[in-house]
């Protein structure tokens, strides 16, 4: 999944030729914005049914092969063709780590100890993480004292989230620190893709497929290291991985790029504030997850702050 900051910064580095005005034909971007909002929400309940058939590694390895196979097939079709030139290669293959193969990763080993109500909550957190670093990274993005209350507020979320008064009582702090980790890998891919990339003359599509290329790549050569071949094939969770790939990975990624071309970043990045709630709501009705009172009131909080956070001084 992607964040508010992979949108505001898509944008950022897109050229100018790529708004466009919707061609006819195309799917109302409301509905569009509707089945990406359902699509990352469910990615967190499609790791967990993974998970239950593979390690963890061999799901990442999978979400990629097929996400991949996606955005290769759509390239095809737009007769698209790889970005060329070593520099940018490289910047690609630190962008892979950080925007696909560590937090993918990461998430899939969370799910392994954590509800996947609370890894998409988790999710969530990225904008916060996106602003307290951009303040240090991005000199022209300063921080105003709304924004910093956001930052506060939603910290404060993520506290409620994980019980702090009770002492974090029956919480795995291992599993947790993991999809908080692989939350705060997103917007440090993202301002690195922003310093790195941004005005590179590549199409979207061609950055963004190759990127997922050397994220398949990079697990690839990994995942034989930590893993061995599975004896048996579980279908149910090998099914999961293919939708997880080919839906929340190379679908919503096309889906993603063609929200912000149309209706800019300010309304793209609204998805970043379903996701959570969506993955709950798959979480408790499909997999019967427990969920107490603290999960929601704190995603409440966590989501108002990120609100906050992406309040701009008006020009």
């Amino acid at each position: 999944m992607t964040t508010v900051t992979a949108s505001r910064d898509a944008a950022a580095a897109a050229p100018a030729s790529s708004v466009r005005p919707r061609p006819r034909g195309r799917l109302d971007w409301r509905l569009r914005f509707a089945a990406l909002s359902l699509i990352w929400g469910f990615s967190f309940l499609l790791i967990k049914v993974g998970t239950d058939g593979y390690a963890p590694f061999q799901v990442t390895l999978g979400r990629l092969v097929f996400g991949t196979a996606v955005l290769a097939a759509a390239m095809a079709v737009k007769r698209e063709r790889l970005p060329r030139g070593v520099r940018t290669w490289g910047h690609l293959t630190v962008a892979a780590f950080l925007l696909n193969a560590l937090p993918f990763s990461l998430f899939a080993y969370s799910e392994l100890t954590i509800p996947s109500t609370l890894a998409g909550i988790c999710n969530a957190t990225s904008p916060l993480w996106g602003m307290a670093l951009s303040m240090v990274a991005l000199s022209e993005d300063r921080p105003t004292r709304v924004r910093v209350a956001g930052l506060g507020i939603g910290f404060l979320g993520v506290l409620t989230v994980l019980g702090a008064w009770q002492g974090f009582h029956g919480l795995d702090a291992t599993g947790t620190t993991m999809a908080l980790l692989a939350s705060l890998s997103y917007p440090i891919g993202w301002i690195y893709v922003r310093r790195t990339l941004a005005g590179s003359g590549e199409s979207h599509l061609s950055l963004t497929g190759a990127q997922l290329l050397l994220a398949t790549v990079q697990l690839a050569v990994v995942t034989p290291l930590f893993t061995s071949v599975p004896t048996t094939f579980s279908l149910v969770p090998l099914l999961a991985i293919v939708a997880l790939g080919a839906l929340g990975t190379g679908l919503a990624v096309l889906i993603q790029y063609g929200l912000v071309a149309e209706v800019g970043p300010t309304t793209a990045q609204m998805v970043t504030y379903f996701i959570p709630v969506i993955a709950t709501a798959a979480g408790v009705a499909v997999l019967g997850e427990s969920l107490t009172w603290s999960t929601p009131v704190g995603a409440v909080i966590v989501l108002a702050g990120a609100a906050l956070t992406q309040v701009r001084r008006s020009a």
